[in-house]
């Protein structure tokens, strides 16, 4: 807790002039599964209202119906964010599958129709830290891709503005074997509604390597390889983050991808001092974008905690101003007005 205090204090601390040379001024704000801090993740609402606040990009996870549709939840079991226990006429559904390594029961959307899938309705997924947006529980069905992209079209058009699209491909090799192709999928939809080139304002990231590696054959779309600060990719079970991390390894990364999804783990120390990753990142010739950053008290560290209630707001302020002194080029939050906020109040 001290190192943070310390480094916190430094960063406030640093004249706006000495910062100005260091200090990124185009940090991209993503909206974390929509502005996800405030209403239910993955549907229409949350990633409405990210766009509202300013959010450069909204973060879409993707994964698939029985029909081959791509539609927007954190995980392809649901049973966590949507109401699909309630609904008897789907009991028989729930099982257990082996996925990436672990055994996960409940209820999937790929053993879904889109038509049984509108059925049901969105949940909060931790309404224990976010009362407030269990309210809205109830309310909103389950996205297609082809609406999410509908709405991005819709509010371009009404603000003025390009508003980025940042899916991730849930599961794609374990979707594979169910016999559902995601990746070629979604280069398809893509490419469909006008998404084709690197000047798009699109990313598309997967914590595995091999779905990346033949997007990068399919699209010239950016993309990124997602990384944790343990464990390793599910396609590659003998290889670990740490390894693709290793100074002779980025370059490997960078033959097929664009940038790294990094844990803030692995930009941050425990101390709050920036590692040395950003800047191997960028020597390497890939962008950082860090995930996660939520305002509660218990996704944050210690020093930038207000109170002892694990649901209050702490400092979010305080580690994106560590973030962009890191000088990361971009940031996942569920929190899309804050994080603007703190963008804008370092300017």
């Amino acid at each position: 807790m001290k190192g943070w205090c310390a480094a916190l204090a430094l960063a406030l601390a640093v004249p706006a002039a000495a910062q100005e040379d260091r200090v990124p001024k185009d940090v991209i704000v993503i909206a974390h599964r929509g502005a996800s801090g405030e209403r239910p993740e993955h549907t229409l609402a949350a990633y409405d209202r990210a766009i509202e606040q300013g959010a450069d990009y909204i973060e879409p996870d993707l994964v698939v119906t029985s029909d081959g549709v791509l539609v927007a939840r954190h995980e392809n079991e649901i049973g966590t964010t949507t109401d699909v226990a309630d609904h008897p006429e789907f009991a028989d559904r729930h099982t257990t599958k082996r996925i990436d390594g672990q055994d996960v029961t409940g209820w999937f959307a790929e053993d879904f129709t889109l038509a049984e899938l509108r059925t049901l309705r969105a949940r909060e997924r931790i309404p224990q830290l976010r009362p407030g947006n269990a309210l809205f529980d109830g309310l909103y069905p389950v996205p297609t891709l082809a609406e999410i992209i509908k709405l991005v079209r819709a509010r371009e058009a009404e603000t003025g503005r390009r508003i980025g699209l940042y899916p991730e491909l849930k599961h794609p090799t374990f979707l594979a074997g169910e016999g559902h192709d995601t990746v070629a999928l979604l280069v398809e939809q893509l490419h469909a509604a006008g998404y084709r080139d690197a000047g798009e304002p699109v990313f598309i990231q997967n914590f595995e390597v091999g779905p990346l590696v033949r997007l990068a054959g399919l699209t010239a779309l950016r993309l990124v390889q997602l990384v944790a600060a343990e464990g390793g990719p599910a396609d590659l079970p003998q290889v670990a983050y740490a390894q693709m991390l290793a100074p002779d390894s980025l370059a490997r990364i960078a033959a097929y991808a664009d940038g790294l999804g990094a844990d803030l783990r692995l930009v941050l120390s425990a101390e709050g001092t920036p590692t040395d990753l950003v800047a191997r990142a960028h020597a390497a010739g890939l962008v950082v974008h860090g995930w996660t950053l939520r305002r509660e008290n218990a996704f944050l560290p210690a020093a930038l905690r207000r109170g002892d209630d694990p649901a209050a707001p702490g400092d979010l302020a305080g580690l994106w101003r560590l973030l962009e002194q890191a000088g990361i080029d971009g940031v996942f939050t569920d929190n899309p007005a804050d994080a603007v906020s703190a963008r804008n109040a370092g300017r």
